[in-house]
């Protein structure tokens, strides 16, 4: 990649996924995650800007949002006055280095190192002879505290005479105050010194809770190397700013005051700054001088200085640094590839990241994810188990069941998830919505869940049902229902009623098969996985997920035919009320009708919207499965027959929608041609479209979504309307987000759904140009990673926090290196192209199955391409392997497995001819 006159490409250093960085800061909207498991999430940027908080109500650092990163002069600050006559902010934070920023040539130069949670910037001044070394991470532990490290140096020929002082402005209060009373709760803030730093405890917690009297502190603490503490605060921001001052030109610095307090000093009622002086350094030729910072958010004000005493010296600033390291490298330690391109194995080690940080941080508390109060949503929780059940997959089966709670009786469910197991919420400020899509995704994260572990006992688990006001999937009120009956589906005795896991994945099929509009398909209500269709809840409908609804039926009338065979069932229970939707027992209806499926369903709704009977009924295994894959059958014919588009240009791809006026979304119009990428991935995927239409949609998609300049797949063409009738993501510029962006989780999906089928060629390319189009810098300008989506310029958006790095990293181990399971066996099945292997003719990949750590490897020795090649041999620790082949794929029993010893990586080796 070329330099150009403000920054490099990152490249990656050493084994681990570490990385560098010149002139990070010559880049806007650049931000690192900074977190632990216990609470506490950073954000930082390569100047130290961002923002430090463990919710929505409790934020140290002024909240930001992505436009805040450049606007906002709020950071975490280090200032040096040197020899009197030099001003310097080690972080770069001040007026005079704002202005360096667009010289080409610069004195100062950046560099930037980041691993899993940590960053480290390093700033040099070949004016001043001085140079900055700041380290920032979160402890992985319980503690809510962010350390920083300041090492400075003297780089010049002379002796130099510093004054150093850090600071830290102090929010501490909740998002909502940064419009809503922002000076009122100021005069909450009871602002005290201690003998290491400034802490802020406000009186009352002033938000949407209502008055409360807080509890929370909020501390910046600082120590020298050598333990010293400073010698005085200036905890006051207007007094450390001065009269017509500024947080990049403090008048305490620049005119390097004295007037600093004491510990033991108390202010009231003003907006506090964790300003803090040390004593004054004389640094000879060479020398260097360091400082420990500690940001705290503390749920009392006597652990503050506990702070101090586990972490406030270079000795164990040190030892969590590398406890730090140890801990993010054991938890990316459970799957690895290795492949002819070690920068895309690197790569790929931030994907497998990326699902932690959407579990730490919600889709809230990242300066691009600034919507929402906390929590993940519905599908959001399944997404991220996909990755869970490959990096953690012991801690899933109790997961999957606490998620189950949040299904309701009429099939539908809550739509956030609390921060507590099994905790739900009907929506954010009780909105009556329902997403269509929302059933789908429950089944096909535990069909993975059984397919790796085999635990088809699982299905009959018994979990509750959540209950609130909303019934009839949104459309009715339960005037009889109220918050004190709690969140549980009762019967009619009032005792809270169960029902297996299996029932509840019925229950979310089948209710949606009947759900359907004027064209017989699934209707779309508030939305689907693309929340921007929210405008069509009349008429609306959603072919795509009707597809995906119909795979998940299909798959589903399989696996109740293997629970009968392993496990000996011949018939299940499932509550009385839900026979009324096995039409094929209860007496069949016709599915070719509309109005027959919505009476049936409405018929259904009327006996679940209080209580249930809470009677079950016995059915026979095998006569719901035939029933489900009658169903599946009929949605099969059904998309093929009518929602099939063959256009004036001769290109052929499936309808995916239709808008609120009951029109078609896709094809032909007057603006141009209308097609989605959504509207195509599912029919591939689930086997609803044959080999031929896949071809076909494989040349309608390169002709009018394929998009080498944002790196991969267009998410649609652009239609040149708002279409009211359809959602807001139409009134998005073409190119942004939802609409017309190449939209990383959808593409993801589009390049699995390729590989399901055996187009590997053409998965391969798509996921070759995302990976060098990322790692372009000049373009993406993002760290690695794949971001939520690429808009028209090209440029990575919304980092981190994506479905799409979930979807990624199956997609490479079960499809590209074919390593999966089959109901707790092992299956391989390869679909690595030649560019892949190394120059050994060889590629491996590494992930725990049932338990024990299994390396993959795949020799190619005759550098044959995907097609051309067969799985000839197999040998697991050397020894040969019966070749066991089921559709080419090598099946190996779970009982061989389950015998290879814990703890110990076992060598599978696969020949290839």
């Amino acid at each position: 990649m070329k330099e150009n006159s403000k920054t490099v490409a990152w490249n990656f250093k050493g084994e681990k996924g570490e990385f560098f960085l010149n002139n990070p800061h010559k880049t806007t909207g650049l931000y690192f995650p900074l977190a632990n498991e216990g609470g506490m999430m950073s954000s930082i940027t390569p100047l130290l800007g961002g923002d430090i908080k463990t919710s929505q109500n409790t934020f140290l650092m002024t909240p930001v949002s992505v436009g805040d990163l450049h606007n906002s002069k709020s950071s975490r600050n280090f200032w040096l006055n040197i020899d009197n006559s030099i001003i310097w902010s080690a972080t770069g934070n001040s007026l005079n280095q704002n202005i360096l920023c667009f010289e080409e040539e610069s004195e100062e130069s950046v560099k930037m190192e980041a691993g899993f949670l940590w960053q480290k910037i390093i700033r040099e001044n070949s004016k001043f002879g001085i140079r900055s070394e700041i380290t920032n991470f979160v402890p992985v532990n319980d503690d809510k505290v962010e350390l920083m490290r300041v090492t400075i140096k003297n780089i010049k020929s002379e002796e130099m005479k510093i004054t150093p002082t850090a600071a830290v402005p102090i929010y501490g209060r909740s998002a909502d105050n940064i419009r809503d009373h922002r000076h009122v709760t100021s005069l909450l803030n009871k602002i005290s010194t201690n003998k290491f730093g400034v802490l802020v405890k406000p009186t009352f917690s002033f938000d949407e809770r209502g008055h409360k009297l807080n509890s929370i502190c909020y501390s910046v603490q600082a120590v020298e190397d050598n333990g010293k503490y400073p010698i005085g605060f200036f905890p006051i921001e207007e007094d450390f700013i001065g009269e017509g001052g500024s947080l990049d030109w403090p008048e305490a610095v620049v005119k390097n005051t004295t007037n600093y307090c004491k510990e033991n000093k108390n202010i009231d009622g003003y907006e506090a700054i964790g300003a803090i002086r040390f004593e004054d350094i004389v640094l000879k030729p060479g020398e260097s001088k360091s400082y420990i910072v500690i940001l705290g958010i503390s749920d009392n004000s006597s652990s503050v200085e506990e702070y101090i005493h586990t972490y406030g010296s270079i000795l164990k600033f040190e030892e969590e640094f590398e406890k730090n390291k140890k801990y993010w490298e054991k938890k990316l330690s459970s799957v690895s590839f290795k492949s002819s391109d070690k920068n895309f194995d690197l790569w790929m080690k931030w994907v497998e990241f990326q699902p932690m940080m959407r579990r730490i941080y919600g889709c809230s508390f990242l300066p691009h994810h600034d919507y929402g109060r906390g929590g993940r949503g519905w599908r959001d929780l399944w997404q991220d188990c996909l990755a869970l059940l490959l990096l953690n997959p012991k801690k899933v089966r109790e997961l999957l069941l606490n998620n189950y709670g949040g299904v309701r009786f009429d099939g539908s469910n809550a739509t956030i998830i609390g921060n507590e197991s099994g905790e739900f919420i009907a929506d954010r400020n009780n909105i009556p919505r329902t997403w269509m899509d929302h059933g789908a995704w429950p089944y096909f994260t535990t069909k993975l869940y059984l397919d790796l572990s085999g635990d088809l006992d699982f299905l009959l688990q018994e979990q509750v049902y959540f209950k609130d006001k909303q019934c009839s999937r949104s459309r009715e009120v339960d005037s009889k229902w109220s918050p004190d009956d709690g969140s549980n589906q009762k019967d009619a005795g009032g005792r809270i009623y169960k029902g297996t896991i299996l029932e509840h994945i019925l229950l979310e099929q089948v209710t949606a098969f009947y759900n359907v509009g004027e064209h017989n398909n699934m209707r779309l209500e508030g939305a689907d996985w693309n929340d921007g269709f929210d405008m069509a809840g009349e008429k609306g409908e959603s072919v795509t997920f009707t597809a995906f609804y119909g795979s998940n039926l299909m798959d589903l009338s399989k696996l109740l035919l293997s629970i009968k065979e392993k496990l000996g069932i011949e018939e299940l229970e499932i509550a009385k009320e839900i026979m009324v939707l096995i039409d094929s027992i209860s007496g069949k209806i016709d599915y070719d009708s509309v109005k027959d499926k919505n009476s049936l369903l409405e018929n259904y709704f009327k006996l679940c919207i209080h209580d249930i009977s809470g009677k079950k009924v016995k059915i026979d295994i095998v006569e719901l499965s035939k029933d489900l894959e009658r169903k599946a059958i009929w949605i099969t014919n059904h998309i093929r027959k009518n929602e099939w588009i063959k256009n004036s240009e001769g290109f052929e791809w499936f309808n995916g929608y239709y808008d609120n006026a009951s029109k078609a979304l896709e094809g032909d119009f007057p603006s141009g041609v209308r097609m989605t990428l959504t509207g195509q991935v599912f029919p591939i995927m689930g086997g609803i479209a044959d080999d031929e239409e896949v071809e076909k949609i494989i040349l309608a998609t390169n002709k009018y979504l394929r998009d080498e300049k944002v790196g991969g797949v267009r998410l649609n063409t652009n239609f040149n309307e708002v279409k009211l009738n359809m959602g807001r993501c139409f009134g998005f510029a073409f190119g942004h987000k939802e609409n017309g962006a190449m939209f990383s989780h959808m593409t993801i999906m589009y390049i699995n759904a390729l590989y399901k089928r055996g187009f590997v060629k053409e998965g391969y390319e798509i996921l070759d140009t995302i990976f060098k189009h990322c790692c372009d810098f000049e373009k993406s300008r993002i760290f690695p990673g794949i971001p939520e989506y690429i808009n028209e310029r090209g440029r990575g958006m919304y980092q981190y926090l994506t479905g799409a790095a979930s979807w990624l990293l199956i997609t490479m181990l079960n499809e590209v290196y074919g390593v999966k399971g089959l109901l707790g066996d092992l299956m391989i099945q390869p679909k690595l192209v030649k560019d892949q292997f190394d120059n050994k003719s060889a590629c491996s990949a590494f992930t725990i199955f049932r338990d024990k750590k299994l390396n993959v490897e795949y020799i190619n020795e005759d550098k044959l391409e995907y097609g051309e090649y067969k799985i000839s041999s197999a040998t697991l620790d050397g020894e040969t392997l019966e070749l066991n082949l089921v559709n080419k794929s090598l099946v190996i029993d779970k009982k061989v497995i389950d015998e290879l010893t814990i703890n110990v990586k076992h060598q599978l080796v696969i020949k290839l001819k």
